[in-house]
Parts: structure tokens; sequence; C-alpha cells
């Protein structure tokens, strides 16, 4: 009896540690807020083609589509059971190219360089995928950082002036999109460029976290 209620206090003080240091990287990683401009949007960025762009090269008229993503999640690539959300990046980018809105995807999983996330990594999966939108590497999660992106996917998307007018989800079913019932950014990106409000313009971002490095 000693022995298992020594173990369970053990537990709820790593529970609590843990919980402490989430909570904690959360606070120094703040989400930017709506209607913030796109922080460090002249930074420039390797894309898998071998070129470089910042965000505001790659902006069309009606604004940008930013989303963190990887090659090693489940959520972003799908498992057992599930689809994941990257099949749905080819109809995201066709739904900017029709409204005028420039989308790019952005790999901020440092810690993962040497274990499925590294540059040559993320040329072979846009090539296998044939990604219509650029892929660009965040080296040391800078551009992350400072957006306070938390998860892969984690979607922004900014106007003509560069103001963040949506940032979540893609929609509501990472699993199967034949069971999407609300399409959070197609509708955001639809309703950006007619001119409309867009509600919700703050969903839940799910899935892995980001990997950065721990200093």
């Amino acid at each position: 009896m000693k022995n298992r209620i020594a173990l369970i206090s053990i537990l709820m003080v790593a529970i609590a540690i843990m919980s402490f240091v989430v909570v904690r990287e959360h606070e120094h990683y703040k989400t930017i807020e709506l209607g913030a401009e796109a922080p460090l949007s002249e930074k420039r960025l390797m894309d898998v083609s071998g070129e470089e762009f910042s965000l505001n090269d790659l902006k069309q008229e009606n604004g940008l589509c930013v989303i963190f993503s990887c090659n090693t999640c489940p959520f972003v690539i799908g498992s057992e059971g599930s689809q994941g959300w990257e099949g749905r990046y080819n109809n995201v980018a066709k739904d900017c190219e029709q409204y005028k809105v420039g989308m790019v995807m952005v790999n901020s999983n440092e810690a993962r360089r040497t274990a499925g996330d590294s540059m040559a990594d993320m040329k072979k999966r846009a090539k296998e995928k044939a990604f219509l939108s650029k892929y660009v590497i965040d080296n040391n999660s800078e551009l992350a950082n400072a957006f306070g992106a938390k998860t892969t996917p984690h979607v922004f998307l900014f106007d003509s002036d560069m103001k963040l007018v949506y940032r979540g989800a893609i929609d509501d079913n990472h699993k199967d999109p034949d069971f999407v019932d609300e399409a959070f950014l197609f509708d955001a990106i639809d309703n950006l460029a007619s001119g409309e409000d867009i509600d919700p313009a703050d969903t839940k971002a799910t899935g892995c976290s980001i990997k950065r490095v721990k200093n």
C-alpha cells in the first residue's frame, strides 16, 4: 500500500511539473492576435525549390495563407484510420489561387531535422505529394516563435495588408474530409476575398506540438 501511495504521489508531481512546463512554453510563444501584422514578413526562407522567399514575396492581391506543417505528424500525414490534413493542402492551394491569396507551408520542426524533417525530407515529401504551394524551412523555429505557432498544422490567414484575419484549424475533421462539418479555412478564404466577415475567425489548432530545440 505504501509503495502504491508513493507511486501515485510521484505521478502527481510529474504531471504538475509537465503542466507547468507546457504553460510556461505557451506563455513564452504567445500566438499573435487577430488584427496583428504578420511578423518577420521580410525574413527570407529557403523553399524546397532551392529559392528563397519572404512572406511578403508570397503574398498576393487578397492576402496570404501560412500553414505551419511538417513531414512527421500523424495529424498532417495521416495514420491508420486517419487521412490527415496534408491531403487537403492542394485543395487549399487551389482555393487560394482562385481567390488571389498566396500560400506557403512552413516546417519549423528544428528538433527533428535528423528525424524526418530535414530539407532533403521536405523535398522528397513535396515531390511525392506534388504540393502546389511553396514549402519552406524555418531554421531555429524563428518564424514559429514569432507567430506563436503551436501545432502542425496551425493556420494563419492574412489580408492584403498582412493583418491576421483567421487563425486555427483547416477544418473540424483531420481523419476524413468526407465527414467535415465546418470547413473553417476554406470559408475564411472565400469570405476574405469577397469582403465578408469571417466567422469563426479563431478556432482551436489541433495537431502535434512544433518540435523546437530547447535551450
